[in-house]
């Protein structure tokens, strides 16, 4: 046996569990949510990664106005975003990075030759390669965020559940849907109430 996760989501679920573990002792009991922010150097699919944050409620206080009607509570734009641990295809990862790759060339999803969006736009095999990859990083993210919650690591690590908002700032709209499958539905009931009536679908 050896130290090399089996599968990409193997990975990704051991080291998560330390990047949680590492969170500042004295900002976990106002953390109201995490967050699992998905981005990709570059924005070549073939180098994707997750930030595993989180949320305050200091932060919220700071960003909240008038007439809020949860907002700046629940759109990742009001939130914490940097200096948060990322996971993926990524020098950061050294671990997950070559997992990634032999995955998705397993899979057939990869190509290679340097990154071009219009070679995206004109080459119909590598655009459906490249929406595979992104399809395949975030069923990952996805399953995570419910692998978390199901083993109790969440509540074990933080004290208690905390809703996880998953979401891709290159896909505004998306993260409803993520988010909605990455939790228990009781977890997210204040997060969908808003995103329903601010109609972000």
């Amino acid at each position: 046996m050896t130290d090399q996760p089996e599968t990409f989501l193997d990975h990704l679920r051991t080291a998560a569990v330390g990047v949680l573990e590492r969170f500042p002792e004295e900002l976990r009991p106002e953390m109201y949510a995490l967050s699992f922010r998905i981005w990709r150097v570059d924005d070549d699919d073939r180098r994707p990664y997750v930030a595993i944050g989180y949320n305050t409620e200091s932060q919220y206080e700071r960003e909240r106005y008038p007439g809020d009607e949860g907002e700046v509570r629940w759109n990742y734009a009001y939130w914490l975003l940097e200096g948060f641990e990322t996971l993926g295809n990524i020098p950061e990862d050294p671990v997950g990075g070559p997992v990634y790759v032999e995955e998705v060339k397993r899979l057939g999803a990869w190509y290679e030759g340097e990154f071009d969006l219009d070679r995206l736009l004109d080459d119909e095999d590598i655009g459906a390669r490249a929406d595979l990859l992104r399809l395949h990083f975030y069923d990952a993210v996805i399953d995570l965020a419910r692998h978390l919650h199901a083993d109790g690591v969440i509540e074990r690590v933080l004290g208690r559940p905390l809703p996880v908002v998953v979401f891709d700032m290159s896909c505004p709209g998306w993260e409803l849907h993520a988010t909605e499958a990455a939790n228990p539905p009781e977890l997210v009931e204040e997060f969908m109430a808003w995103q329903l009536a601010a109609e972000e679908f």
